[in-house]
């Protein structure tokens, strides 16, 4: 029977390591992890720690280390396929059944190893060559030590399209496809897929070569600058992180893995003493990389380019980790100053520039908004609500409830404090003695009466009035709205003159966001049972000028919405089936209209402010009364 690399994983992460050992080892929870004194030797004083994040035990006495298999095959002296099936049993996996293709493969793995073991040394020894002396000089320029460059194993591969073929002669070509060394084409003979070129083996989580990468020496030669081995029965790059066999141990002692674009930005770290670097390997990164990661820490560094190109990528990372978020689990980004690479700024401002780079990283929040922000120009309202459009949609992609309701409330505050600031507020009153006295915000009479009027003579239905409303207990809205109201008075002849007289005076108010308008007595007041939480007193400030702003929304849409409904109605005698796809189109928006007024109405049901709305409408200005 053979168990693929994937099932087991699969089988690891859904066991927690804590529950196994607990069961015959007595544990004390420490931080995010648990220690005992280790049942592999005698010791007084606990050294024996177990990680469930990271799915393995360790002992710092002993160095005793493994997973859930191996704890029950050291430790309970258990066969492995017996271990393995008492841990499949309880997190509910099936046994892949006995399948002897499956063992033969296993076995040409086996063999696949030794063909890039016996290609990295026979690379390894070509350095060395009078042919090796182009890359040796790169290396030299590099200035990677000689120990980095030994223990990332650095090779050379000739120009010769044959010479790896001559030197693994012992090996089956078709292995040395396989192994993805050799290239075959149709109607011609196969030749070396390396040449040319400096080499970096790429290892697996044990340390054994999987595949490789070349860098190009020639730069007027015809190719790619870095080429990497496909994918192969050893080899899947998207399930792969260059370097995760050294940093994996070095992340553990310093609290962080750092992912860079590149191996030999990986490299460059290692070379100035930063261990815990790792690559992604010519691709955007995954979601399996991001669970290894994960396994290691839980907020990842993420170093990119400052250029356009790494900041792309960048995206392209929080695009694919969004939907992933958990309850403490996240990225964290770097932005590399433009047109440097970390070697570039270690080696022009030393690796104290690079480590404060690293010590203040952007949280995963912070880059979204800040691409958005200054992915265009945001000069005119449609090109604000385009922005508003794409951060809502980043944070549609959040599965995580909590998560997704709590970056939808931080990038609205922030596209609120962006798209309206405040105005400058010069007060108008008199000290006296305990502070400044300054009297309630009035509409002159002219303009209470001209709001009067209008609402009298047709604004009568209640998202209208409650918009009105809520104008007046928050008037520093009514600037952040004005363009939208504008468009949407010239539109409306029942509503328009009311939101009219509202605008026309803003300028001459004497408004805060926290001081309500006095409300002109006569004034229509809104539902007894409104669903609008921002003409509740109890409702958070910053809550109710987003609600009131969704209100102003649905109004402004609305009667284009039914302009657009009516246009398509008239068209049913001339176009049939356009008229007919566009109805419904419009209806499925006006169903969306619809739901999202419901959805106000909900939010302001779970609220406490609307649990005690009754209490709160008493003395609220929706009374018809004035207040302070």
């Amino acid at each position: 029977m053979a168990l693929s690399p994937q099932w087991l994983d699969e089988l690891r992460m859904r066991t927690t390591l804590s529950a196994v050992i607990g069961r015959t080892v007595r544990l004390t929870k420490a931080g995010r992890e648990f220690k005992a004194c280790c049942p592999f030797h005698n010791e007084k004083t606990p050294s024996f720690y177990v990680n469930d994040e990271k799915g393995f035990y360790h002992c710092f006495g002993c160095e005793a280390h493994g997973d859930a298999i191996r704890w029950l095959t050291d430790q309970r002296g258990m066969p492995f396929m017996d271990a393995v099936k008492e841990l499949a049993a309880e997190a509910g996996m099936e046994v892949p059944a006995p399948d002897p293709r499956a063992a033969e493969r296993a076995e040409k793995r086996a063999s696949l190893h030794d063909v890039t073991a016996a290609a990295q040394q026979w690379y390894v020894d070509q350095l060395g060559s009078a042919e090796g002396a182009e890359a040796r000089a790169y290396l030299k320029s590099r200035g990677f030590s000689a120990n980095v460059v030994r223990e990332f194993g650095f090779g050379f591969a000739p120009e010769d399209r044959q010479a790896l073929k001559r030197a693994l002669s012992k090996f089956d070509e078709r292995m040395l496809i396989e192994a993805g060394m050799r290239i075959e084409v149709e109607d011609k003979d196969p030749y070396d897929r390396f040449r040319g070129r400096l080499m970096l083996p790429i290892q697996d989580t044990r340390g054994r070569v999987i595949a490789f990468g070349g860098r190009i020496l020639d730069s007027d030669a015809y190719g790619p600058k870095y080429l990497n081995s496909p994918d192969t029965p050893l080899f899947d790059k998207g399930r792969t992180l260059y370097n995760l066999h050294r940093a994996a141990p070095a992340a553990r002692q310093s609290g962080r893995i750092i992912v860079v674009e590149g191996y030999m930005d990986a490299i460059a770290l290692a070379n100035a003493g930063i261990a815990e670097a790792v690559a992604p390997l010519g691709t955007a990164l995954t979601e399996n990389q991001i669970e290894l990661l994960w396994r290691q820490v839980e907020r990842p560094i993420l170093c990119f380019d400052g250029d356009n190109a790494g900041q792309r990528a960048a995206m392209r990372a929080v695009g694919r980790v969004l939907p992933m978020l958990r309850p403490g689990h996240s990225l964290s980004i770097v932005r590399m100053p433009a047109g440097k690479d970390p070697d570039d700024l270690i080696r022009e401002k030393g690796v104290g520039a690079m480590e404060e780079l690293l010590s203040s990283p952007s949280s995963l929040l912070d880059t979204l908004w800040t691409f958005e922000r200054d992915a265009m120009p945001l000069n005119s309202p449609e090109e604000k609500a385009g922005l508003k459009e794409r951060l809502l949609g980043h944070v549609e992609a959040i599965q995580h409830p909590d998560i997704r309701a709590l970056y939808k409330k931080e990038l609205l505050e922030r596209f609120s404090a962006f798209a309206f600031p405040p105005r400058e507020f010069k007060p108008r009153g008199s000290w006296q003695k305990g502070g400044f006295n300054a009297p309630p915000p009035r509409l002159a009479p002219e303009t209470a009466a001209r709001l009067k009027h209008a609402m009298s003579g047709g604004a009568r239905d209640g998202l209208a009035i409650a918009v009105i409303h809520g104008l007046l207990r928050h008037p520093g809205e009514i600037a952040r709205h004005e363009t939208a109201l504008s468009r949407f008075a010239a539109r409306d002849r029942n509503v328009g003159p009311a939101i009219d007289s509202l605008l026309a005076a803003a300028e001459l108010l004497d408004s805060r966001a926290d001081s309500p308008i006095s409300v002109p007595e006569g004034l229509p007041a809104p539902p007894a049972n409104t669903h609008f939480a921002f003409l509740d007193k109890g409702t958070d400030p910053v809550d109710a000028c987003e609600d009131l702003a969704e209100a102003v929304s649905l109004l402004v849409e609305r009667p284009a919405l039914e302009a657009a409904l009516a246009e398509a109605t008239a068209r049913f005698e001339t176009d049939p089936e356009g008229a007919f796809a566009d109805q419904q189109r419009l209806l499925k928006r006006k169903l969306e209209f619809e739901a999202r007024l419901g959805q106000m109405a909900s939010r302001k049901a779970a609220s406490p402010a609307g649990r005690d709305s009754d209490t709160a409408r008493e003395d609220g200005p929706e009374s018809g009364h004035s207040t302070d």
